[in-house]
């Protein structure tokens, strides 16, 4: 088999990018070549790499054998791969060749891996949904860690990718209501498109909490939201969510800020009002669910899931080749009033 030259996008410092030429090696035993046609840089985790805000002490990702071990500049990163087998080694199954798969794959044209780490893709998920499936599965995720009830009233502060994908799972369920937060009004109008019954920009006086808080659960010193999921990435939104919650309410954090430090006040509503703070995260599913959950049955949820609301046609605002990568990356650090959702196109 031949080896064709890929390219492989580099985090080389904060906010600066390179690129490596390198042979993209033939499959040996057990793997598959594939070609890439979609990277979905992620506009939460990556952009901390991207800004320098990477904590210096944490790996990579341990969970995904593509992105193992420590963290060092310059770096390959990057979990969402959508592409074509181009050939197969010996052992697999010959109708592997040609087939749309996803894979957690750093950016690059091209990689060759065991035939065990690429999902083939079903035919009715599109390959651009599929492209956003790492970020589907968080909010299925999500929705897991919550439990959300029939008739309670759910904030959701902040409308990136995993934020929307969020409101747009919730926005399925009998809720009493369905508020979100977000800076910017693009990201609230698709909220509300997709089926928020509320979208607010983030409360910075008492009396816009007291908006927030506004209609919901009631309790005589404690009203606010049944359950909140804090999903913004701003350390300062953490507080908001103490303050807009209910007394016994939950509030879910989904949000990594890396190196960026929480600054909280837990003397007054979140001691008294006897909140409860979760921690959200993709990589583990909470342990009440896993005699009847794993992984799979989680991505395989996702993937009906992209079926119905074929989410690229909603958070994707800017589909680039792969060679204005630092344009994209540009556009999800400094627009974020324009930029939801960049995919890179990789078949050129």
């Amino acid at each position: 088999m031949s080896q064709p030259q890929r390219r492989v996008l580099l985090f080389a410092g904060p906010r600066r990018l390179a690129w490596r030429t390198e042979p993209c090696p033939a499959p040996g035993p057990g793997q598959v070549r594939v070609r890439v046609h979609w990277t979905a840089p992620s506009p939460g985790t990556e952009m901390l790499l991207y800004r320098g805000q990477w904590p210096d002490d944490l790996p990579l990702d341990d969970a995904l054998p593509a992105l193992q071990g420590r963290f060092a500049y310059p770096v390959a990163y990057g979990y969402s791969a959508v592409g074509r087998v181009l050939d197969v080694g010996p052992g697999v199954d010959e109708t592997w060749h040609g087939r749309w798969v996803f894979a957690f794959q750093p950016h690059a044209s091209c990689f060759t891996t065991a035939v065990e780490q690429v999902r083939a893709l079903p035919p009715e998920v599109d390959p651009q949904d599929a492209a956003l499936l790492p970020n589907l599965e968080t909010a299925v995720n999500l929705l897991l860690d919550a439990a959300p009830r029939i008739g309670e009233h759910v904030i959701v502060l902040g409308q990136g990718v995993v934020g929307l994908l969020t409101t747009a799972l919730l926005a399925a369920l009998p809720l009493a209501s369905l508020t979100v937060v977000d800076r910017y009004p693009l990201r609230r109008e698709r909220a509300l498109a997709w089926g928020a019954t509320q979208a607010l920009p983030p409360p910075t006086t008492p009396d816009q909490v007291e908006r927030l808080r506004a209609g919901k659960a009631r309790h005589p010193r404690y009203p606010g939201a049944d359950l909140v999921l804090e999903l913004s990435g701003a350390p300062v939104a953490l507080q908001t969510a103490i303050d807009v919650t209910a007394f016994a309410g939950r509030i879910v954090v989904g949000s990594w800020y890396g190196a960026k430090p929480a600054t909280l006040h837990l003397g007054g509503r979140f001691h008294r009002a006897r909140l409860r703070l979760v921690s959200s995260q993709v990589t583990t599913l909470a342990p009440e669910l896993t005699p009847r959950w794993d992984s799979a049955r989680r991505w395989r949820v996702a993937e009906t899931q992209a079926q119905r609301l074929r989410p690229a046609q909603h958070v994707v605002t800017h589909r680039l080749p792969a060679h204005r990568a630092a344009d994209a990356y540009r556009l999800l650090d400094e627009r974020p009033d324009q930029a939801i959702q960049v995919l890179l196109d990789w078949r050129d």
